[in-house]
C-alpha cells in the first residue's frame, strides 16, 4: 500500500471525496434508486460512472492501475453513497472481494485481473461462499472441487450469492479435501478465481431469489463446472485463510454503509420533524419525536467512531478482529433503530414508497443477520475477548 499520510492529511482528503461522492451521487436521485427497486433491476450506469471515478477501486494499488487509498478512505466512500439514498450494496463487493486477489494472488493473477478491475473492463463483484445447508458455518460447506488434470471440477451448491448475474468474475470457495481427511476442520478448502462469463450454462446454473431487498441474490448450481487450475488463488487447501483475510475488511466497511444509512434517515427525520405541523406547532418541538432522534443520533456518532477506529488499524494491518465485529454490530444497530426512529417520526407516510424511507428500511435490516449475524459477533467477543467457555 501506497503512504497515506497523516491522520489530519487524510481526513482532509476524505473531506473531498465525500463532496465528489455526493455530486456524482445527484445525478442518480431517490427515483432513480426507487424505480430500480421494483423494477429488481441493477445499477450499471451508476456502478460504472463510480469505477471511472475511481471511487470502486480506491483499495486496489497505484501500480495495478487504482487508487492506492486505504480502507478509512474506502468507508467514507460507502458511507457517502448511502447517506445519499443510494445503494452500497449494489457495488461494495468490488472492494472487499478484489482484496482476495491482492493479498493471495499469484503475480500473473494480480496483472491479469486488478488492472482490468480497475479500468472497469471487468467486474468483480460476487463472492460465493454461503450454502443452503452450512449458512456461517464456514468449514462445513459441502461444495467439492476436484482435481482432474489441468482443471479443477467443481460441484455442489451455494445460496445468497449476489450480484453473479452483474459480474465478470467471481471469488469461490470449495472443499478440496475431505473434512474427515484433515487435521483441523479449517484445512482442505480452497479458494477459485470463476470466470462467470465462460461457467455460466457451461456447468453452473444460476437462479435468481426473489427477496425482500434488492441485492440481486442468487443460488448457484454446480455440475463438473470445469475452473482451470491456474485460477486456484493462493495454496490449495489454505482457502479459509483467503476468505477470512477479507472478513475484517468486509465487515469494516458494511459498518461504514450502517452509519451512512444512519445518517440519511437522520436527515430524512430531522428534516420531516421541522416541516411536518400538527395542532399548530412543528412535531419536532416534542420531546416525544426529539429525545428518540437525540439518543439515535449518539450512537450512530459512537457507532462511527468504532468504524473509523478498525479501518485505522486494519490500514496499519494491525489485528483488528475484535475492533471489526464491534464496529459491523454497533454500525448496524445504529442505523436499524435510526431507520425505526425515522419510520415513527414520519408516520403513516413512512409506508409510503415516494417517501423512500422504506426501501431503506428494508435494506438496513439485512446487516442485523449479514455478512454475519449479531448473535455470532457477540459469541466471538465472549469467547475471543473476554476469554469465557465456547459457547454451545
Amino acid at each position: 500500500m501506497e503512504t497515506l499520510g497523516t491522520l489530519e492529511e487524510r481526513r482532509a482528503a476524505i473531506t473531498e471525496i465525500r463532496s465528489a461522492v455526493a455530486a456524482l451521487c445527484t445525478s442518480y436521485d431517490e427515483d432513480y434508486w426507487r424505480r430500480l427497486d421494483g423494477e429488481k433491476g441493477y445499477p450499471t450506469a451508476f456502478v460504472t460512472e463510480m469505477t471511472e471515478a475511481g471511487f470502486l477501486t480506491a483499495l486496489i494499488p497505484e501500480s495495478y492501475g487504482g487508487s492506492g487509498l486505504g480502507l478509512l478512505e474506502a468507508c467514507a466512500i460507502l458511507e457517502e453513497i448511502s447517506r445519499r439514498g443510494a445503494h452500497a450494496g449494489a457495488c461494495h463487493a468490488q472492494m472487499y472481494v478484489m482484496g482476495c486477489v491482492l493479498r493471495h494472488g499469484s503475480e500473473d493473477q494480480k496483472q491479469t485481473y486488478l488492472p482490468r478491475i480497475a479500468s472497469g473492463e471487468l467486474r468483480l463483484q460476487s463472492f460465493g461462499v454461503t450454502e443452503p445447508t452450512t449458512g456461517t458455518d464456514t468449514t462445513s460447506l459441502k461444495t467439492t472441487a476436484r482435481r482432474d488434470g489441468e482443471v479443477y471440477r467443481i460441484n455442489g451448491q451455494k445460496v445468497w450469492i449476489s450480484r453473479v448475474e452483474h459480474s465478470d468474475l467471481m471469488v469461490l470457495l470449495a472443499r478440496t479435501t475431505p473434512r474427515e481427511d484433515c487435521a483441523k476442520k479449517t484445512e482442505g478448502l480452497s479458494a477459485f478465481i470463476v470466470d462467470l462469463r465462460d461457467a455460466i450454462g457451461k456447468g453452473l446454473s444460476v437462479q435468481p431469489i426473489d427477496a425482500m431487498i434488492n441485492h440481486h441474490a442468487c443460488e448457484l448450481f454446480f455440475e463438473d463446472l470445469e475452473v482451470p487450475a491456474a485460477n486456484l488463488l493462493g495454496e490449495e487447501g489454505k482457502g479459509f485463510r483467503v476468505i477470512l483475510d477479507g472478513m475484517n475488511a468486509e465487515r469494516i466497511l458494511i459498518a461504514s454503509e450502517c452509519i451512512g444509512d444512519a445518517r440519511y434517515f437522520l436527515d430524512k427525520a430531522t428534516d420531516y420533524a421541522r416541516e411536518r405541523e400538527v395542532f399548530g406547532r412543528p412535531i419536532g418541538a416534542n420531546q416525544g419525536v426529539q429525545f428518540p432522534l437525540a439518543r439515535c443520533y449518539a450512537e450512530m456518532e459512537a457507532a462511527s467512531l468504532m468504524v473509523e477506529r478498525a479501518a485505522l488499524l486494519f490500514d496499519e494491518k494491525q489485528p483488528c478482529g475484535a475492533e471489526a465485529n464491534m464496529a459491523k454490530m454497533l454500525a448496524a444497530e445504529a442505523s436499524w433503530k435510526m431507520g425505526d426512529t425515522a419510520m415513527q417520526t414520519h408516520g403513516g407516510f413512512a409506508f409510503s414508497r415516494e417517501y423512500n424511507i422504506e426501501r431503506k428500511f428494508r435494506e438496513t435490516r439485512l446487516y442485523q443477520i449479514a455478512p454475519i449475524s449479531t448473535n455470532l459477533i457477540l459469541s466471538y467477543l465472549a469467547e475471543h475477548v473476554l476469554g469465557l467457555p465456547r459457547s454451545f
